[in-house]
């Protein structure tokens, strides 16, 4: 059954190694054949066709297509798809720059081919996905595990396996050193022990996957577990009990030749930074543009009806915990905090002056920020920024309320689109937050600035 397990394996990559280039050959064709203003193929669409699918052939496991995707998300195959395909794009652009033959292939083809092919791949790759869910959770394509270890972590990892059948992950037993625990059945799986008998084991009746879920304090067990599986050519996993930190971003990473468990990390890493700071620059900038109009008669109306600066600067703290001047629109008047000193901000409160007030409750106060933005001192989206004199106070009391700074503070945030803000609940607010941090994407973005714009009409909490 392994062997056949395995050979099925390595079938479906192989093959699909052989049909994603020739897809893209296919989907360069299709543009070309549904494109008015052609007739016939000429040859410089069959050479850039052969171009395509060599890209494509050398571009797809760079990007890690054909590692297995057991367990990980949809989200994070479509990722790699579109890099994919960008680089597909770029380097074909490159190189019809450098030979100055651009002008002879039709630019409408080349989105044809970039933006359907990707869309079709997505769906190709869906589909695979689903079908061989179905198979799995009809007992079929199953890897075999087993569980070194049978505390509360390994029976938990095996239940996180049981309730997640999708992923072809099958536990067969467990090995441990408890005389107590060998030979009794845990939901259904035996204990089997002692663990130094596994390797021979396995060779005798073979598994696909060994993972050692024992505590991290048994460091010399967990070595001696795994040395002694060298001898058997299972995969081996270490499930370390981690649960109990508050884990954001969580990754393995290579620094200075060592490996590093990050418990905490920015989603920012890499290519994404430079999506997000695209994403806020060009937008910031277009909302500038397209609301200056408005900018000059809230000035006017904030002369007219109080005196005083029309801008307040207020410091607050964003990315890794450094402080900025955040501008907003002043709401209240100059000496409303000179006798009380910073004051949280609570619902109904009455220190705002009248206009203040409106612009407070339709967040209009919080458009000199764009300008923080393109300053690179905040971000559109992200958490909400709060003064030192609070962050001082929230750190100890609020658990994870620090690891919020691991990104830059937003305008809006995924928080205050579910009505969390003001002098709603901090702890939830955070964990919102949280949330976003942990969840990141462009798409998710949008998301939140799409629905910021009905909660500016409709909150009852405004900040």
């Amino acid at each position: 059954m392994r062997s056949i397990l395995k050979d099925n394996s390595t079938l479906l990559e192989r093959t699909l190694r052989v049909v994603d280039p020739m897809y893209v050959v296919l989907a360069a064709y299709v543009a070309y054949v549904i494109h008015p203003n052609f007739e016939g193929p000429p040859q410089r669409y069959l050479v850039a066709m052969g171009a395509a699918a060599f890209l494509g052939f050398a571009i797809f496991p760079a990007v890690g297509l054909y590692q297995s995707r057991r367990g990980t998300s949809f989200g994070d195959e479509i990722g790699r798809l579109f890099v994919a395909w960008l680089a597909i794009a770029l380097s074909g652009a490159v190189f019809l720059f450098l030979t100055k033959t651009g002008a002879t292939i039709s630019r409408a083809w080349v989105l044809m081919l970039v933006s359907g092919g990707f869309a079709v791949h997505v769906l190709w790759r869906a589909a695979i996905r689903l079908a061989l869910r179905a198979l799995r959770r009809r007992g079929r394509n199953l890897r075999h595990v087993v569980v070194v270890g049978s505390g509360s972590h390994a029976c938990n990892v095996a239940e996180r396996l049981r309730h997640a059948p999708w992923t072809g992950l099958s536990v067969r037993t467990f090995y441990s050193d408890d005389a107590h625990d060998i030979g009794r059945v845990d939901g259904g799986v035996p204990i089997k022990g002692p663990i130094e008998r596994l390797p021979q084991d396995l060779i005798d009746e073979p598994a696909d996957e060994v993972w050692i879920a024992l505590p991290l304090h048994e460091e010399a067990r967990i070595r001696a577990c795994a040395e002694g599986l060298r001898v058997t050519p299972a995969l081996i996993r270490f499930v370390p009990d981690i649960q109990g930190f508050h884990l954001i971003n969580h990754s393995v990473s290579e620094m200075a030749g060592m490996p590093v468990l990050n418990l905490t990390d920015t989603p920012l890493g890499d290519a994404r930074a430079s999506w997000k700071a695209i994403e806020d620059y060009v937008l910031a900038a277009l909302l500038v543009v397209a609301t200056l109009p408005l900018f000059v008669a809230i000035a006017i109306a904030i002369k007219l009806t109080s005196p005083g600066p029309v801008i307040y600067r207020q410091e607050r703290v964003t990315w890794n915990g450094r402080a900025f001047s955040m501008l907003k629109f002043r709401t209240m008047p100059v000496d409303a905090e000179k006798t009380s000193g910073p004051v949280w901000s609570v619902h109904g409160e009455t220190r705002a002056t009248p206009f203040g007030a409106l612009l407070r409750r339709l967040s209009l106060d919080e458009l000199p920020q764009l300008l923080n933005v393109l300053r690179g001192e905040m971000s559109l989206v992200g958490p909400r920024p709060e003064r030192p004199e609070f962050v001082a106070q929230f750190r100890d009391r609020v658990p994870g309320y620090m690891q919020k700074h691991i990104v830059k503070a937003g305008i809006t945030g995924w928080a205050q689109v579910n009505d969390l803000r003001g002098a709603s609940d901090l702890s939830q607010r955070i964990q919102y937050d949280l949330y976003y941090v942990e969840h990141w994407s462009p798409w998710f973005d949008l998301r939140i600035l799409a629905l910021t714009i009905w909660h500016i009409l409709t909150t009852r909490n405004a900040h």
